[in-house]
């Protein structure tokens, strides 16, 4: 990608923001602030093309440096969503801290949600289509397998797989 490209794709991300855009962040391609912009991103962060980042009310987002968020990543907060330092994020990754609620008697529309904050630690690995939900931390230098689905807590150092995401048996000799 040439250089006047990802020029243009950092000044379209930090015109979007609410925060400044440090100029070490590398942009190399559109990526799609909606909301409220409240969006924290640290130094020499990499965005592949694709990602889309969504802040409603006072939730933000804080991205720590050193990050990798690869193309199609989506990262949605309507609490909070913090991402340690040096943490890889796999292709369409999605993290979302809300989910739909369903009332008695009203359509899925309109019944609301509910919202839980995310922590994901530092030196973390989420690999290809991982799905995180509201309220789970990820602890430092934990790794989460291609399209797993985080629905509790990762403790640090582990690797987690599966659908919902477990931690790998070691095999027994």
């Amino acid at each position: 990608m040439g250089g006047v490209t990802r020029i243009h794709a950092h000044a379209a991300l930090a015109a979007d923001l609410r925060e400044s855009l440090p100029a070490s962040v590398v942009v190399q391609g559109r990526v799609t602030v909606y909301g409220s912009g409240r969006v924290s991103i640290g130094e020499n962060v990499l965005f592949y093309p694709g990602v889309h980042l969504e802040t409603q009310g006072n939730a933000r987002i804080e991205l720590g440096d050193k990050l990798v968020i690869s193309r199609g990543v989506h990262i949605v907060a309507m609490s909070g969503i913090t991402i340690g330092e040096g943490s890889l994020i796999g292709e369409y990754t999605s993290i979302r801290d809300a989910n739909h609620s369903r009332e008695p008697d009203q359509p899925i529309r309109d019944s609301g949600y509910s919202t839980k904050p995310i922590t994901i630690g530092r030196d973390v690995w989420l690999g290809r289509g991982v799905t995180v939900l509201g309220g789970v931390m990820i602890g430092d230098r934990a790794t989460v397998g291609a399209n797993a689905v985080v629905t509790r807590d990762v403790p640090a150092g582990a690797t987690v797989v599966g659908i919902p995401a477990a931690p790998l048996r070691a095999k027994t000799p």
